[in-house]
């Protein structure tokens, strides 16, 4: 292989160095041991160390007030503590970073690159009922449709490379960067039908250390970069194909129910 050649595995097929199954309608990500993980997931969110990583699969409807509790102040389900009660059901004991996604795992996709010591792989669910554009105002829209579709981008990024913690927030830029990169280019609407949307408003994105060859920068100037960059482009743009057939089958599916 000539330096800096980036090699991709296709996002159907991969074959993955980092271990993951699923049960229990939850992805489960096996990194094998303790590792650092820098993230904006409500279970473990921030910086830690954990040995896997899960992202469940939730219905779609939206929490309505009926599934709070009563009185004053009362709260919603605290979804930490309900990936908290999951893990032990799934019998995880170590430590983990959780999230969840209205999103079906049928459309997980599983992606890798590699360039020479180099290897990046991500687990990314794409749902983009939700969608916004930055800088959009931050006042909810009335949560009564019970017709919700799956609205998240999640992306759980894994590298083999020893990351800075400079080079870990450089990987959730470049992800960022390149998940709005495919939402532009597949003409993306904001749930306000403005154009030009950047996101969801519940996006998520983890990034796992690794043991490797040790790397300061993960800008795209960097081959760190430019594998995170093609990775997760190629992944958002395979899933938003799979959104839209989901979304298809649901329309019609409703149709027939009269609905």
């Amino acid at each position: 292989m000539r330096e800096g050649k980036v090699v991709m595995k296709r996002p159907t097929k991969p074959a993955m160095q980092t271990a993951f199954s699923v049960r229990q309608k939850t992805l489960i990500v096996d990194l094998g041991n303790l590792r650092s993980v820098l993230s904006s997931a409500p279970r473990a969110g921030g910086i830690t160390r954990a040995r896997y990583i899960l992202n469940h699969q939730v219905a779609n409807n939206p929490i309505g007030r009926e599934a709070c509790g009563a009185g004053p102040f009362a709260r919603c389900a605290d979804p930490s503590r309900t990936l908290g009660k999951l893990a032990s059901s799934l019998g995880i004991r170590e430590k983990f970073v959780g999230l969840m996604t209205a999103v079906s795992l049928t459309d997980l996709i599983a992606i890798r690159a590699v360039s020479d010591q180099i290897w990046v792989e991500a687990f990314v669910t794409v749902g983009t009922a939700n969608a916004v554009r930055v800088g959009e105002s931050a006042t909810s829209r009335p949560l009564t449709n019970r017709r919700a579709h799956p609205g998240t981008i999640n992306v759980i990024l894994v590298t083999n490379a020893r990351l800075s913690a400079s080079a870990m927030v450089g990987m959730v830029q470049v992800s960022t960067e390149a998940k709005t990169a495919a939402l532009l280019q597949a003409k993306v609407k904001s749930w306000t039908g403005r154009s030009g949307a950047t996101g969801t408003g519940t996006d998520a994105v983890v990034v796992v250390s690794g043991e490797g060859p040790s790397q300061r920068y993960s800008g795209t100037h960097t081959i760190l970069g430019e594998l995170v960059g093609r990775v997760i482009e190629t992944a958002v743009k395979e899933g938003l194909v799979r959104y839209k057939r989901w979304h298809a089958r649901s329309a019609s599916s409703r149709r027939m129910r009269g609905l």
